[in-house]
């Protein structure tokens, strides 16, 4: 029965300290992406759609 507490504090310790690290490497900018934005505007293409002539709607007669 120790080996689980064991076990489970020793766990718990772990995952503080994987915790830690990421508080860490957020708070220095490790996630900060300063390439990307920068060639944003090279893959940004917009599809350009034909122009398509609206059909002319003939008059009916009114009776």
């Amino acid at each position: 029965m120790s080996v689980i507490y064991l076990l489970i504090s020793i766990s718990i310790i772990v995952a503080i300290g994987f915790f830690i690290a990421f508080i860490t490497a957020v708070k220095t900018g490790q996630y900060d992406d300063d390439y990307t934005p920068s060639v944003r505007m090279l893959f940004d293409d917009e599809l350009v759609q034909p122009k398509v002539e609206n059909p002319k709607i003939e008059s009916q007669e009114t009776l």
